[in-house]
């Protein structure tokens, strides 16, 4: 299996990332020869990918940087790079090659201090890979001081450093960034896709893999977690539930909170598995004394990684919320459809008796001003709304309609 197995229902803009990563391996190979460059080549030095959430922004990337990355014999015998097997395309995948920088965003936003590190690596040379590359998983996230960095770096880059940035879409990436850029945009990919991948590569039942695909509607890592884990298919089966128990205000002010409590707890997990590994092994990289006291002058180290931690708490939780919403908003657009008559492709097949009973007790108008009320939900908790407040007035808005 090669490293573009990964781009699910994505053949076009793989094919175009299997033909930059061939003239990037002639590139390399002519500098190492000490023979001039090929005359034409579609590599660039900087990539945009866009597309909506669940289209495999990041693995698209990802699977670029392994191929360029490869190191396979195969290819220097003419074989497409990106076998998947090699140690520069296994330690790309894995987050773990030397030369393959990865920046993603903690918190609501990618700080500069969070960037200058890897900007300052962007103008270095490989240390033993093929290119330096530099992946921003969350390019919408930078702020106004972190994307002028990221700009200076992309106007004049090294001769052998790469640049894959990825966002929702075009326009969240300020305009002279993207206009060095190569932009290609991905779909969300079928369902019937993703339910083949999560079969080929996860081992999931066909039936589980089907209901998976077709309840987040083709968005490959919602997918994939709602195949692998029950606690996140008993979560999506209370999330389901909420419509039919927003009768009176209390029900809704004690929903709000059931569904900003499961999101602490989400992000408390997340933390207990996280936070005490990435501590321990900064106190030891830190030189630690025995009984965990440190040497003087690194209490500061580890107030920043004690900060970052507390914003990567806050941006899980409200990822988690954002999944939940997700669910809420698939379960109207079901609503709708079976109000308008129709009963195809619906998401929430698991849940139709539900989807039933709303769609018979109220109307068209009154559907589409709920799944309004959600996606004002979700603005507002981009823009720091408390949760609990944000949820709270989501619930009422859903049972007034």
């Amino acid at each position: 299996m090669t490293v573009w197995d990964d781009l699910v229902g994505q053949e076009k803009v793989g094919a175009v990332l299997e033909g930059a990563a061939r003239d990037a391996d002639a590139l390399v190979t002519a500098a190492s020869a000490a023979e001039p460059p090929p005359e034409s080549s579609r590599m660039t030095h900087a990539w945009l990918f866009t597309g909506p959430p669940g289209a495999g922004r990041n693995q698209a990337a990802r699977a670029f940087a392994a191929a360029l990355q490869c190191v396979s014999p195969d290819r220097a015998l003419g074989g497409m790079p990106g076998c998947g097997f090699c140690d520069g395309c296994h330690t790309a995948l894995l987050g773990t090659h030397a030369d393959v920088t990865s920046v993603a965003a903690v918190g609501a936003e990618i700080l500069v201090r969070d960037m200058r590190d890897t900007v300052r690596k962007s103008f270095t040379a490989p240390a033993n890979g093929r290119w330096q590359i530099i992946l921003v998983e969350d390019a919408e996230r930078l702020n106004e001081k972190s994307a002028n960095a990221v700009l200076k770096a992309v106007e004049e880059p090294a001769p052998r450093t790469v640049w894959l940035l990825c966002a929702p879409s075009i326009e969240d990436v300020l305009p002279t960034i993207r206009s060095r850029c190569r932009h290609l945009n991905l779909r969300t990919p079928p369902v019937d896709a993703v339910a083949d991948m999560l079969v080929r590569r996860d081992g999931i039942e066909p039936e589980v893999a089907a209901a998976a695909a077709r309840a987040t509607q083709g968005h490959v890592d919602r997918a994939r977690r709602l195949a692998t884990d029950p606690a996140a298919r008993e979560r999506r089966a209370a999330v389901l539930k909420l419509p039919l128990r927003l009768s009176e205000v209390g029900a809704c002010l004690k929903a709000a909170q059931e569904l900003v409590d499961a999101a602490a707890e989400d992000a408390k997990q997340l933390a207990e598995e996280m936070d005490g590994k990435e501590s321990e092994e900064l106190k030891a990289a830190l030189g630690a004394v025995q009984g965990g006291r440190m040497p003087r002058g690194t209490a500061g180290v580890m107030k920043d990684l004690e900060d970052m931690q507390k914003r990567r708490r806050t941006r899980t939780q409200r990822d988690s919320l954002d999944v939940a919403l997700g669910d809420l908003t698939g379960f109207y657009r079901d609503v709708l459809a079976l109000q308008l008559g129709s009963r195809i492709a619906l998401a929430n097949t698991d849940a139709e008796d539900a989807l039933d009973r709303i769609a018979r007790s109220s109307s068209p108008e009154s559907t589409l001003r709920r799944i309004e009320a959600i996606a004002a939900c979700r603005t507002a908790l981009d823009r720091n709304v408390a949760p609990l407040l944000a949820v709270e007035a989501m619930t009422m808005a859903l049972r007034a309609g």
